[in-house]
């Protein structure tokens, strides 16, 4: 579930916004501006392969709990790492994510959507009995890893076999897409 300091949209992002330039501010004033660089994280990754790794794939999860959309990390791997381990590091991170959104949110909700007692939810979830991995696969690749998506299928009592199958079928040509379009991108702003 998000955690919510507020309803209101505009100051949802305002908030947002706050963050982010408090994020700059502190950045600025601890010097670590320059030790951000591409170059340099990419040397740090380098050495330290599974430890970056593996902070990447904890502050996605973190991310992606707090609503975060898994594209603002895309963007950040692909600008350091460049278009291949940026794309490895995400898809990586994605299934961490959606791993770890999946039992935190089945623990908490259990599968409350299925006592829903409506036509449209009855359909919707025989489409989903029907065909698990495929319904899964096609859902992640049209929405890749968003926590609403995460949210719906934990609470839906979809099989984790069939959700992380369906995850790791549905992720890939999504993230190969967003890879390709975000170094076209960084290498024309250059």
């Amino acid at each position: 579930m998000p955690i919510a300091l507020t309803s209101d949209p505009k100051k949802k992002l305002l908030l947002i916004v706050v963050f982010f330039v408090g994020v700059f501010i502190l950045v600025e004033v601890m010097g670590l501006r320059s030790h951000l660089s591409p170059e340099t994280i990419r040397a740090l990754f380098a050495e330290h392969t599974l430890v970056g790794l593996v902070l990447f794939c904890l502050a996605f999860s973190i991310g992606n709990l707090l609503y975060v959309p898994g594209w603002v990390f895309l963007v950040g791997a692909v600008y350091a790492l460049g278009k291949e381990w940026g794309g490895v590091a995400t898809f990586i991170a994605g299934l961490c994510s959606s791993t770890l959104s999946y039992y935190i949110i089945r623990q908490i909700g259990g599968t409350a959507l299925r006592s829903l007692n409506h036509r449209w939810a009855d359909k919707i979830f025989a489409h989903l009995d029907e065909r698990p991995v495929i319904s899964v696969a096609l859902l992640r690749l049209l929405f890749q890893t968003l926590p609403a998506l995460t949210y719906a299928l934990a609470l839906a009592d979809i099989r984790f076999r069939h959700y992380i199958l369906g995850t790791f079928l549905g992720l890939p040509i999504p993230i190969f897409l967003y890879c390709y379009f975000f170094d076209v991108l960084f290498n024309y702003v250059r």
